[in-house]
């Protein structure tokens, strides 16, 4: 939908970096237009922009939520990281209590919080990425810095705003 409002949660810019350098080694460059993302609600409606910032203004004065990735997801065509936060679902609860009855079918079925890395390939190639990661993988944390309002305009988003997580 354009217009649309995304929120994401905004990954820490180290472990950015590095979930980034494996997203553009692995998704299809005409397809990845956006770095890696946590994305929590896809599709708000544009009329409640001033509500969303107002909640994501009060939420951010929460200190950082506990999140690691935990393991891999297989996603058809493609690989993503699986994230596990018990602070990050608390949040999400909220923004879904406060916006129920505006989500979008996909914002409304759940929410699985994941990284993808590839998508959009042959099984095979998504198999095989998975895989290798797989072999190496350890599960680690990650540092989540605040939460994120982007405008979908198509590929890339607009940031309309970051609402660094400030409490101790």
């Amino acid at each position: 939908m354009a217009g649309a409002l995304i929120v994401t949660a905004e990954i820490a810019p180290h472990d950015l970096a590095w979930l980034d350098r494996l997203r553009r080694a692995h998704f299809p460059p005409e397809r990845n237009h956006l770095a890696a993302h946590l994305t929590m609600f896809h599709a708000l409606p544009p009329s409640v922009e001033a509500e969303v910032r107002s909640t994501l203004a009060q939420l951010s004065v929460e200190p950082p939520p506990q999140a690691s990735i935990d393991g891999l997801m297989d996603l058809g065509g493609g690989v993503a990281f699986r994230v596990v936060s018990p602070d990050l679902d608390q949040v999400r609860r909220r923004l879904a209590e406060d916006f129920h009855g505006l989500l979008s079918a996909q914002d409304a079925g759940g929410w699985r919080p994941h990284i993808t890395i590839q998508n959009k390939v042959a099984t095979k190639q998504a198999r095989a990425l998975k895989l290798s990661l797989e072999r190496d993988f350890h599960a680690r944390p990650l540092a989540i810095r605040g939460l994120g309002l982007h405008r979908y305009l198509g590929t890339p988003w607009e940031t309309l705003a970051i609402y660094a997580f400030r409490g101790r």
